[in-house]
């Protein structure tokens, strides 16, 4: 049943040969595990911070409340653009400031910025135009001087339609489509749109 070693030298060669491969084995296995458990940790940080901007651009809403359009003295078309805003329940507080405009209609695509090419004024009480920061806020946007603001220089006539996409600065989105009316009073200095 058990093997005779007739030399006393080669017992333990066999044992070493073993123990080295062991060893071997141990070390490749913990640098495989470090290299798992910090691939791991990378990407529950990566899928963390994509989730909290997930959240942001869903959570951070901007709805717009009332738009309406002050039309030129000269003609019909509309001179200035004003859109009253407040933030949506369970935002976070909306920074103007950051916030960039997108404005889009059939002549033009142009990208605004606060004091290059839109500005903001409280609406409500004590309330800084430059941040949305209780749902009860508002504040208006004032797209003023639409054919000096926008590169193509065309005012918004009479049935004429564009698009305003507000982007604040989480990356959150809200889209607002401006429809200028076919017809209104001509003595009419405002005109919901």
């Amino acid at each position: 049943m058990f093997e005779t070693i007739a030399n006393e030298d080669d017992r333990g060669q066999v044992g070493i040969g073993t123990l080295i491969m062991f060893i071997a084995m141990v070390l490749v296995a913990a640098i495989a595990a470090g290299v798992l458990i910090n691939t791991a940790g990378s990407l529950q940080s990566q899928a963390s911070d994509t989730g909290t901007e997930t959240q942001q651009a869903v959570a951070n809403q901007i709805e717009v409340v009332h738009a309406y359009g002050e039309i030129e003295d000269t003609g019909d078309d509309i001179e200035n653009l004003n859109l009253i805003v407040k933030k949506s329940a369970g935002s976070d507080v909306i920074d103007l400031e950051s916030m960039t405009m997108q404005f889009t209609s059939e002549e033009t695509s142009e990208t605004l910025e606060l004091d290059d090419g839109f500005e903001t004024e409280s609406v409500t009480d004590d309330t800084d135009s430059s941040a949305l920061v209780e749902t009860s806020d508002r504040i208006e946007i004032q797209i003023n001087d639409l054919s000096d603001t926008l590169e193509e220089g065309d005012n918004l006539g009479p049935g004429d339609s564009a698009t305003v996409e507000l982007i604040d600065q989480s990356g959150a989105q809200f889209s607002y489509g401006v429809t200028v009316p076919a017809t209104y009073d001509d003595d009419a200095d405002v005109v919901e749109v």
